[in-house]
């Protein structure tokens, strides 16, 4: 009897197949389906340790083995126990209650000692709880996953604390790579402190600190002076100076000879290729031989050039003012004295166009006096040279001229040191990149030198003259193209050679931040004011996004288009770059309603596409007053027209007829000019207007006219007023519209 207590207390093991046969066999609660009258009883055979058979009866379904069943209509009996079984049944068999879906408690006994009869939820439970001594794979991946989830918590708690240098502006981004913290981190810690911030948001120092500090990290509080103590130029020592070149600006008004002059002291023809014959590049050159070399700048005549003019004048030592003989002083010549004075440069004035019939170069020199330049024939100290670049006149004494004040100023410089230069130009040229023009002024600059320039960062991997050959290395007042930037400086900044690779990357990110805030508020508010404006109906925008093919040249075009803005019609430059116009463009232009600039450059095929896509205005120009002239007219479409009156007639009522329905018709004559049925009118009663509008309807005899002339009677009827008298006056106009122009 203990053994078979035993064997009946004895977990029954049981496959999960099983189970959910079972379960599917007697519902959700646990009992039986109904099948008509008739009750399904399940078979199971189980196996114990020893693989000997243990079974028990009561089904139509066979469950055999540990992982397979089948329903009583699907299965083979058991030859063995299947006669017994039936006998078991027949005799045991009980009617179903009518109330309940579970059958009665068999009194069937077992068959031998290894049978026993089983309750299929007893096993069912009996089964789960031997189950869950063994946990499954899925509940064995939940633990694992539990245990690295906790592993990666222990491992933040023990994180390494960073000294953060903050400075006084800095990006979240910014902040987040210096700790080496997630940025979505660095968010959620602004949040906690009420600050709704994104990546590309600015943080003044203050809470910069309290994040690095909630972070676990240690702040360091630095200045743009710590950040900038590597750029700290010195005063090199008297003996290690030697000399060299002068570096010389050619300036003057535009078409007055500049590049001319130039191109005969080079003996190649740079007018020719530039696009209207008028220079609209920094060019920098160098001639001559040993020491006698000169480094030239031409520097634009065009009044939209004048930031260029002005950057020429103060990388130069000497400036040569160009006058025609034949125009004298114009408003780019007195600007570029302007200049010289501002940048304390002497001057050397060469009186251009000399072969030219009936000029008067006295003329050039008693104008020049009115902005205090005393030339050497009028007893002043300022060398002077009658020129002409075509025949090449006096080109010889126009160089002396030049060695003779280069001696005079005792030009030297430092070549063993680290170089430092300034941008004259840069451009992105196709296979090669972007490429700056750099005036070296002190050091040498060699071949895989570390610079920083404004907020670019790089390293030198090619240095090209002006004669286009590689050079190895650029000594004071040289000019070169410098390849190595991964994106276009702005024209005018500083070059300077720097120790190694960090200290150029943060010197250019922290002066890259601090650019980025300052664009991002000047575009921001730009934007916001445009709509501001044109929703409140106070201005009209024009929306203008600028690419060329140097930077120059994009920084004077968008200074001219803005000089155009007036009180009533502004416009606004989203946007300015260097390069082929992209998708990115096209996109911003879309968004803003604006239109393109390219100058001398192309729409990529990709952004062509967007553009006829999104229906976006793009124009080409290559000269640069063609593209000031459209800009001046689209503008001009944007200013509302002048409005005003054009009296067509006048007209006396004589007879006032009330029509039921209708209300009063005039009978009148036409005194003077014409009345046309589209005029608007104005009512006067004792020669005071008492009403304005217009014609509801214009009648000869029956007839509806669209127009009667002097002398001729009508009948017509106003528009929303009936308040006529005989004796009134009916005064015919209309608004002619003027368009203006700027």
């Amino acid at each position: 009897m203990d053994n078979d207590k035993s064997k009946k207390n004895k977990p029954l093991k049981l496959s999960s197949s099983g189970r959910l046969q079972i379960r599917k066999n007697l519902g959700p609660s646990g009992e039986n389906q109904k099948t008509g009258n008739n009750k399904k009883t399940i078979q199971i055979v189980f196996r114990n340790k020893n693989n000997q058979q243990k079974s028990t009866s009561t089904a139509k379904s066979n469950f055999r083995g540990s992982s397979t069943f089948r329903t009583n209509s699907q299965i083979t009996p058991n030859i063995t126990n299947t006669n017994k079984i039936k006998n078991y049944e027949n005799k045991n068999k009980k009617p179903l209650d009518s109330k309940k879906n579970t059958p009665k408690k068999s009194t069937l006994k077992p068959i031998d000692e290894e049978f026993s009869k089983v309750d299929a939820k007893k096993i069912l439970e009996q089964e789960e709880q031997e189950f869950d001594r063994f946990p499954s794979l899925a509940k064995m991946k939940r633990a694992r996953e539990k245990e690295k989830l906790q592993s990666q918590d222990q491992s933040n708690e023990t994180k390494f604390s960073r000294e953060v240098s903050v400075p006084d502006i800095i990006t979240v981004q910014e902040l987040a790579n210096r700790m080496a913290e997630k940025t979505a981190d660095v968010v959620k810690s602004l949040m906690k402190m009420g600050v709704m911030a994104n990546a590309t948001q600015s943080l003044d120092a203050d809470t910069a600190e309290l994040v690095v500090s909630e972070l676990g990290h240690k702040s360091i509080r630095v200045t743009d002076d710590d950040l900038l103590k590597d750029l700290e130029d010195f005063n090199d020592p008297e003996e290690t100076k030697v000399s060299r070149p002068p570096v010389v600006t050619i300036m003057g008004h535009v078409d007055h000879g500049k590049t001319s002059i130039l191109d005969a002291f080079r003996s190649s023809n740079v007018v020719a290729g530039e696009s209207g014959g008028i220079t609209q590049h920094i060019g920098a050159y160098q001639i001559g031989e040993k020491d006698k070399r000169i480094t030239f700048i031409d520097t634009p005549g065009h009044a939209a050039f004048s930031n260029m003019r002005a950057r020429g004048a103060k990388t130069t030592d000497i400036i040569i003012l160009v006058v025609a003989a034949d125009d004298s002083l114009k408003p780019q010549t007195i600007e570029s004295i302007a200049h010289a004075k501002a940048a304390n440069v002497p001057i050397i004035v060469a009186i251009n166009k000399i072969d030219l019939p009936n000029i008067d170069p006295e003329k050039v020199r008693q104008d020049l006096l009115s902005h205090e330049i005393v030339v050497e024939k009028l007893s002043g100290d300022v060398l002077d040279v009658e020129v002409s670049a075509i025949k090449k006149t006096n080109l010889n004494k126009l160089k002396e001229s030049i060695l003779l004040q280069a001696d005079i100023l005792n030009l030297k410089a430092n070549p063993n040191r680290s170089a430092r230069g300034s941008i004259i130009e840069s451009k992105l040229e196709k296979g090669r990149g972007p490429i700056a023009t750099v005036l070296v002024q002190k050091g040498t600059l060699k071949v895989s030198d570390i610079f920083v320039s404004g907020s670019e960062w790089g390293k030198v991997k090619a240095l090209v003259d002006d004669k286009g050959k590689n050079i190895k290395e650029a000594k004071p007042s040289t000019p070169v193209e410098v390849l190595g930037f991964d994106s276009n400086p702005l024209a005018g900044d500083d070059f300077i050679v720097v120790e190694s690779e960090a200290v150029a990357r943060k010197i250019a990110e922290y002066r890259f931040s601090k650019l980025q805030i300052q664009k991002n508020k000047v575009v921001k508010s730009n934007v916001e004011e445009m709509f501001e404006q044109i929703n409140q109906g106070k201005a009209s925008s024009l929306p203008i996004i600028i690419k060329a093919d140097v930077q120059g040249s994009a920084e004077a075009i968008e200074n001219s288009v803005i000089k155009l803005s007036t009180s009533e019609v502004e416009v606004t430059v989203i946007h300015k770059g260097v390069g082929a116009i992209t998708e990115s463009d096209v996109a911003l232009a879309n968004s803003s309603k604006g239109f393109i600039i390219g100058f001398n450059v192309r729409a990529l095929p990709h952004a062509r596409d967007a553009a006829k896509r999104d229906g976006v205005d793009m124009k080409y120009y290559s000269i640069i007053y063609e593209l000031i002239d459209d800009v001046k007219n689209l503008l001009s479409g944007l200013l509302k027209p002048d409005i005003s009156e054009k009296i067509t007639g006048n007209v006396e009522i004589r007879e006032v007829f009330n029509i039921s329905k209708i209300g009063n018709i005039a009978g009148c004559m036409v005194k003077d000019g014409i009345v046309f049925r589209n005029s608007k009118i104005r009512l006067l009663r004792d020669n005071v207007v008492i009403h304005t509008g217009s014609l509801a309807s214009l009648k000869r005899f029956k007839d509806e006219v669209k127009e009667v002339k002097s002398g001729f009677e009508c009948g017509l009827m106003l528009e929303n007023y009936s308040d006529i008298k005989i004796g009134d006056i009916i005064e015919t106009y209309e608004e002619v519209k003027t368009d203006r122009k700027l």
